[in-house]
């Protein structure tokens, strides 16, 4: 693969369409394409685990609560930025794993709160480990002056799209 697919693309795009600004592409098509080789290089320790796309989300979001590990579909759907919808499937499998519970609210018998098991707590404490080694692996070419300014470029950019209403209901893995 060439090194810069992305900038032979807007190239040709200036050549067969001068009259049209091509440069967004360098940006969107590279946050497109690095989503796509990160989505293969942080799967693997998930698939792993026997691990959808988006269970760990949950499994991350839960831990990262404290003890006791509970939250509603509602708070787990804003922590994960994903629909209740979504929630409840990946939910449903990680019941079935034996790695969350669903319980009766103690503060309101009509609500239901989603909550770690022992074997949860457990498997995401691992995880969480591989996960972070990973992404550090994954951007040790990158100095820290140049994290910083791509974590504050990204920040500006994702408070751009998300003040136009553009925000996130898809997989994250953010952990």
């Amino acid at each position: 693969m060439d090194d810069d697919r992305i900038a032979e693309i807007v190239g040709q795009w200036g050549r067969e369409r001068p009259d049209l600004d091509p440069s967004p592409l360098l940006i969107i098509g590279r946050i497109q394409q690095l989503a796509a080789v990160l989505d293969v290089a942080l799967r693997p320790p998930f698939a792993a685990a026997d691990l959808g796309n988006g269970d760990f989300d949950v499994l991350a979001a839960l831990r990262r609560e404290g003890e006791p590990y509970t939250l509603t579909a509602g708070q787990l759907s804003q922590r994960m930025l994903v629909t209740t919808g979504a929630v409840t499937k990946r939910v449903d499998r990680l019941i079935a794993r034996g790695l969350v519970s669903r319980s009766v609210s103690t503060a309101d018998a009509r609500g239901r709160v989603v909550g770690l098991t022992p074997a949860g707590v457990a498997l995401t404490d691992r995880l969480i480990e591989e996960h972070l080694a990973n992404e550090a692996t994954i951007l040790r070419g990158l100095t820290d002056s140049d994290r910083r300014a791509l974590e504050r470029l990204l920040a500006a950019l994702n408070r751009t799209l998300t003040s136009r209403g553009l925000g996130p209901e898809g997989e994250s893995q953010v952990g």
